[in-house]
């Protein structure tokens, strides 16, 4: 009879025990906060640290892991692919979102990265509100959060740019909001919701893109100070409309009633951005339970003010020490919010930037605008004389020769013959150092990593089938500003930074990819990996 009252206490004790860790379930963070900053080059986290306040970036590094040596692994480096390859850990050929805008190969139709006639605008009647992540081939990490919990995760993407916002917060998505320039909105679609939540609505109604903007940009501190950066009137630089030079201050109480998008450009597009951020995380209740939520939140103004202004302008420079400022706030409402251990942030980069052509040239560093001003046009006359038809080449975006596949099919022309051409005259070219067709690379005479990233990068049904390698330093910029695409370290070596639940303290030089970040965060909320994911966890981050 003891032995049979033992038994059954046993039981007792090991179902409860079972059962409590039934309830316990997967350790995970309550909250994962994803940050990208758009174009932001990896040595901007030291460039300007002298700067940085305790609780911005350097806290991020400080008590956090920080993957020194991250690239991007393929080209073109371009927004839309960038925030797509973080989330799936996958790329181009697979995830197809092949840049911001692509070609259909088999139609010649150009298609917008998010664009989605299927569905309306919510909260704007402009075409702005009619985005999707449908054109998005693979899963992200955070749908397979999502299907991890059985839905009961909440996932909330967020930025200025549409795309931005739309792409990291996947396909199950409680929602993606972006800013809409007609009516100064944030903004959604039908794919997700009929109508905006009561708590979005009443953000926008505090209209705080015309608050930041009513008080003008002028520098945070003297601009004497500005010293990682060029004189503030140079030539190197882009002003506003309506100003003679590109130079504070900046009278952007002037400026917004003729720019709707003024807040882009400036600043105080990223703190508008986190001021979102932390309303969606107050009204949706995230983090507050033990079920794991999610916000991607993309900082869109770094972009726009570094094409505008370039690497080394004290735009720039301000721009940076503003959002490590707007960092450290955001960063300390959720210790309040969550609780400080509670929840996981990330930052990265879609891609970096380099310096602004004239400027190096000046400083007698190899650098050249790449010549593609009508190259379009002169590879059709050319491809005309040979093979006696128009239009054989629809475009070169990203870095790509577009051939117009409805014609040559129609026409029965040899496409490896046109192909040839192509590459022929590309490389006649004294800015292009290489012009590679994507069946030849494997026997194409370029380095390695060169290989690999023109394979990762090609879509079969999405990209050009003949990839231009620009000379080191020459891209498709203008005179002023910068711009980025190719797979140099300037656009291509970004920064990955991880802290709070379940993240060492420490950093590592060892080569990481870009593809690396959504399999480390799978990994560190033991869920699956995204369904095209080819990244490596870095498990010395993990604890």
């Amino acid at each position: 009879m003891k032995f049979r009252k033992s038994l059954i206490l046993a039981l007792s004790l090991s179902m409860a025990s079972a059962l409590a860790q039934a309830q316990q379930g997967v350790k995970r963070p309550k909250l994962v906060v994803g940050i990208v900053v758009d174009q932001m080059r990896w040595d901007y986290l030291y460039r300007y640290s002298d700067r940085y306040s305790a609780g911005g970036f350097k806290r991020l590094l400080n008590e956090g892991f920080s993957c020194e040596n991250t690239n991007i692994d393929y080209i073109p480096t371009v927004t839309a692919i960038g925030h797509s390859s973080i989330y799936t850990g996958s790329v181009p050929a697979l995830h197809g979102m092949a840049g911001n805008d692509f070609y259909i190969q088999n139609t010649g139709k150009e298609v917008y990265c998010v664009s989605d006639s299927t569905v309306k605008g919510v909260g704007s009647d402009s075409d702005a509100g009619k985005m999707s992540p449908r054109n998005l081939m693979a899963s992200t990490v955070t749908d397979e959060l999502r299907l991890a919990t059985n839905f009961r995760s909440k996932v909330i993407g967020i930025a200025l740019k549409d795309r931005g916002g739309i792409l990291p917060a996947g396909h199950t998505a409680n929602a993606a909001y972006w800013y809409d320039d007609k009516s100064g909105n944030w903004i959604t679609s039908s794919y997700y919701m009929t109508d905006l939540p009561a708590w979005l609505k009443d953000f926008n109604a505090k209209k705080l893109a015309d608050k930041y903007l009513s008080n003008d940009w002028n520098t945070l501190y003297p601009i004497n100070t500005y010293v990682q950066s060029t004189a503030d009137n140079n030539k190197y630089e882009g002003a506003f409309k309506g100003m003679s030079s590109p130079t504070f201050p900046i009278p952007t109480s002037k400026m917004k009633a003729q720019d709707a998008g003024l807040i882009r450009s400036t600043p105080f597009g990223n703190t508008i951005t986190l001021d979102l951020a932390t309303e969606a995380i107050k009204a949706e209740q995230l983090g507050k339970d033990d079920i794991t939520d999610f916000l991607a939140v993309s900082c869109s103004s770094t972009d726009y003010v570094g094409h505008r202004f370039g690497v080394n302008a004290i735009e720039t420079e301000d721009t940076y020490l503003r959002l490590d400022k707007d960092l450290e706030k955001f960063l300390n409402f959720l210790d309040a919010s969550v609780g400080k251990g509670n929840y996981t942030v990330f930052l990265s980069a879609d891609h970096g930037a380099a310096h602004n052509i004239t400027f190096l040239q000046d400083k007698n560093i190899p650098a050249g605008s790449l010549k593609t001003a009508g190259l379009a046009g002169r590879l059709n006359s050319s491809l005309k004389e040979m093979f006696k038809v128009d239009n054989l080449v629809l475009g070169l975006s990203n870095y790509q020769v577009n051939l117009n596949n409805k014609v040559i099919k129609a026409n029965k022309l040899d496409e490896s013959a046109i192909r040839a051409a192509c590459v022929a005259m590309l490389e006649q070219q004294d800015d292009i150092a290489y012009a590679v067709d994507v069946d030849k690379v494997s026997e194409s005479t370029i380095p390695a990593v060169l290989k690999e990233r023109i394979i990762n990068g090609y879509n079969r049904d999405r990209s050009g089938v003949i990839q231009i390698i620009p000379k080191p330093g020459y891209f498709g910029g203008g005179a002023t500003g910068t711009s980025h695409g190719t797979w140099n370290p300037y656009d291509a070596h970004i920064p990955f930074v991880l802290m709070g639940w379940g993240i060492q303290h420490g950093s590592t030089a060892r080569s990481v990819n870009m593809t690396d970040i959504a399999a480390t965060i799978a990994a560190l909320l033991h869920i699956q990996a995204p369904n095209a994911c080819i990244g490596q966890p870095v498990t010395e981050a993990i604890k």
